[in-house]
């Protein structure tokens, strides 16, 4: 019956400390990719111009990072440069 309870004892200490890992490591990858799509969006915009469909399909991957990650405090940044652009457009 001891030995079931340290084994229980080990394996919840174990399960704990890896659950306090993976949140970071989680972060660790999310900021990895975040600045991926962001540097790949960056060079579409460089070689081919904001508007080129290039830049949108790396718009759109970046968009779909930030769902994955769960972080939308850039996106509001990104509209309002975006809808920007588009009021010279329509100038």
């Amino acid at each position: 019956m001891k030995i079931k309870a340290g084994i229980s004892a080990v394996l919840m200490a174990a399960f704990i400390l890896l659950a306090g890992l993976t949140p970071a490591q989680a972060k660790d990858n999310c900021d990895k990719k975040m600045q991926k799509a962001e540097n790949n969006l960056r060079k579409e915009i460089r070689k081919h111009g904001e508007r080129s469909s290039q830049a949108e399909y790396r718009r759109r991957q970046l968009e779909q990072v930030r769902e994955q990650c769960g972080r939308d405090h850039d996106r509001d940044h990104d509209r309002d440069h975006h809808d920007h652009d588009h009021d010279h457009d329509h100038r």
